[in-house]
């Protein structure tokens, strides 16, 4: 059992770059943590980490028992859980990365919250690329195509993307009939924060027909606060129809160039694929599935 908590220490370690957060993370004190690791070193006579005053960060050996160690340390997880299975509901904690859409996250994490109370989420609310399987992620949420091998995934739901703004700024602005109209009117644009490029707008036009080159009124890297603009009037914007649905129904946002628009936006749920699928892992992944409102 000592070598299992020096790889839970090691694996602790690995994941937040600190000695100090993973003994706080696992109730220990930082010298704790270092001892621990100097004694996994000196028993498999390598390296795992290099050391600086400003930095840690893993050796190739150390990349290598990594994940060998999250395999370990899954696999006891799976044991527990099949052995408590029986005994009550799934818990533990799960660690889990979702895009910043607050508006259609939060409701189905908080029906899950009620559902499953023994159950603790760590939620990383971001919409960079995170790497699920360096930094130990149970599952996140994404949109777009999915190319990880490393990685399981399941199609939660897709839905339209569409031009929209408020009567009131189409009232004093008129109502653009062409996109090469669009250089007249203020354009709230979104960027990529992994990037930092404009997410396109994606007209559909003829071969001789140049893309308009937008203003840049109001960039954002959240969709969210797009949406919040284009109902106080400040211009157009391009969003997923569940974030405006409700305002499209209730006529404080309208279309804008619909025939010019043709795009559906995918949202998945990923897991890595060489760690066990624990019980607390499986209810979330099936509750995500059937209630997050896309």
């Amino acid at each position: 059992m000592d070598s299992l908590s020096g790889i839970s220490m090691f694996v602790q370690v690995a994941e937040t770059r600190s000695f100090t957060e993973a003994g706080r993370l696992l109730g220990v004190s930082s010298s704790a943590v270092g001892k621990s690791i100097a004694r996994t070193e000196d028993r498999l006579g390598v390296r795992l980490f290099h050391r600086s005053t400003r930095s840690i960060t893993l050796t190739a050996e150390g990349a290598l028992f990594l994940e060998r160690c999250r395999r370990i340390l899954g696999e006891v997880e799976a044991a527990e859980a099949e052995l408590s299975d029986a005994a009550g509901s799934p818990r533990g904690r799960l660690r889990i990365s979702t895009p910043q859409l607050s508006g259609l996250i939060m409701p189905a994490l908080d029906g899950f919250m009620l559902q499953y109370p023994d159950i603790e989420l760590d939620v990383d609310l971001s919409d960079r690329m995170v790497d699920i399987i360096e930094e130990g992620f149970d599952a996140v949420i994404r949109t777009g195509e999915q190319h990880d091998s490393r990685l399981v995934s399941r199609r939660l739901g897709s839905c339209g993307q569409v031009l929209v703004a408020s009567p009131g700024y189409l009232e004093r602005h008129g109502l653009p009939a062409h996109p090469s109209e669009l250089v007249r009117h203020a354009c709230l644009l979104h960027k990529f924060p992994a990037s930092g490029k404009l997410e396109p707008w994606p007209f559909q036009l003829a071969a001789s027909e140049a893309e308009p080159e937008l203003p840049q009124s109001f960039v954002a890297n959240t969709i969210e606060v797009l949406a919040f603009l284009a109902l106080q009037d400040k211009g157009i914007t391009f969003l997923p129809t569940f974030l405006v649905r409700d305002a499209l129904t209730s006529g404080a946002l309208q279309i804008v160039l619909d025939d010019f628009i043709d795009q559906i936006v995918t949202f998945w749920i990923l897991w890595p694929a060489s760690r066990y699928a624990s019980p607390k892992l499986r209810v979330f992944i099936d509750y995500v599935s059937q209630n997050l409102k896309i």
